[in-house]
């Protein structure tokens, strides 16, 4: 299974409120403008699944992929309580690989991400563009500034309920259990989101996605198809691990901080001295993570989900990236566990951890990780930094 490329999740809803922008300058305007017209052509040329299922010329390989949405969206309806409406029963074909692509940054020593302001949403640490150029360009221009950037095309978005989300041709063709963790991710933005904490919304949707593939999993296919999936996951959370390790490591070592609504912020300016030294720690540091991934890669019989993370340096805002979606998933187990696995009392257990303050938040989410068991180590490099 190829990795699926994780979604910047309420871009839709800034696209939607774009008027707000014309207050503002002319490279605001001009992303809200780009946005806005994709988004047009989204909605002005989807067709519902209802009628294109009585066209006898519809592909068979298309039909089958409705009939499976037909049946994740009853599960995620009547078993995971998420609210379906009418999501992902109309259909689009882009014509292109991903729906929009994402642009994050961050500082060259400092793992303080770039963040931008939308309405209603608040601040989130992505930029997303409906064209690859449009985000290319964006992105020459953060680097021109002395960013590091990190630039992914997405799959899927989700507009947290304020528009009814189509099925694209750029995820519908994933491996059944794919599908599945993906619709389960969308909709479960729309059961609970924290304005401003793209972290916490993040992390609660990946254990929503997985928890779900996998009861779903368990009742509709054959166990086979469960171990492969777990086996998925797992390797994806040993790289999880791995990122996050570095990107810790990374931050003692440029001396952020946590402010009190628990952002990480940059240390400040260094002087030439200290800058040097930090970029020659930092580039063993990045090269020990490329070695131990290599030996994770060799436990994987050489599955190659990740390689493309190391076709470029990897950079700070590309850290970040990962840290969104994975961050708080321990603690979201935990607390589901909590629950005892009951769907209802988790939500109102997140919805409640959701009107917390962000660094309360944070905090009792890194205290709910810290009950569970501590997983198997990672293969260990030696530690070429210290």
């Amino acid at each position: 299974m190829r990795v699926v490329r994780k979604i910047p999740r309420s871009l839709v809803l800034t696209v939607v409120l774009s008027a707000a922008a014309l207050v503002a300058g002319c490279s605001t305007a001009s992303f809200y403008y780009q946005a806005t017209r994709g988004q047009l052509h989204i909605w002005s040329s989807q067709e519902s699944v209802d009628y294109l299922l009585k066209d006898p010329a519809l592909p068979q390989e298309l039909k089958s992929r409705f009939e499976l949405v037909r049946s994740l969206r009853g599960f995620a309806e009547e078993d995971l309580h998420l609210p379906v409406d009418g999501h992902y029963w109309k259909y689009l074909d882009l014509g292109r690989d991903y729906v929009v692509w994402n642009v994050q940054a961050a500082p060259e020593l400092s793992l303080e991400p770039k963040t931008w302001w939308y309405p209603f949403v608040g601040r989130q640490e992505y930029r997303g563009y409906f064209s690859q150029r449009a985000a290319m360009k964006y992105a020459s221009h953060l680097e021109r500034q002395g960013f590091e950037v990190y630039t992914g095309g997405v799959d899927a978005y989700s507009t947290l309920g304020w528009f009814k989300d189509p099925l694209l041709n750029t995820f519908i063709f994933q491996p059944d259990p794919i599908l599945a963790d993906l619709l389960f991710h969308e909709l479960a933005h729309q059961k609970i989101f924290a304005s401003g904490d793209t972290d916490f919304n993040e992390s609660f949707a990946t254990f929503v996605g997985q928890e779900g593939t996998r009861q779903w999993l368990r009742r509709n296919c054959p166990q086979k198809v469960l171990v492969t999936y777990q086996a998925y996951l797992e390797r994806n959370e040993q790289f999880e691990r791995l990122a996050l390790e570095t990107r810790d490591r990374l931050e003692l070592l440029y001396g952020d901080k946590r402010d009190a609504a628990g952002r990480t912020r940059s240390a400040g300016k260094k002087t030439e001295d200290q800058a040097e030294a930090m970029r020659r720690k930092k580039a063993l540091i990045l090269a020990e993570m490329e070695t131990r991934f290599a030996e994770l890669k060799a436990s994987w019989n050489g599955a190659s989900a990740y390689d493309d993370w190391f076709t470029r340096p990897v950079n700070n805002a590309q850290l970040n990236s990962l840290a969104n979606y994975y961050a708080f998933v321990p603690g979201f187990k935990r607390l589901f566990e909590q629950q005892k696995g009951d769907w209802a009392g988790f939500y109102e257990a997140a919805k409640k951890l959701s009107r917390l303050p962000k660094k309360e938040r944070h905090t009792q989410l890194h205290r709910l990780a810290a009950e569970l068991p501590s997983p198997p180590s990672l293969p260990a490099a030696a530690r070429l930094a210290e």
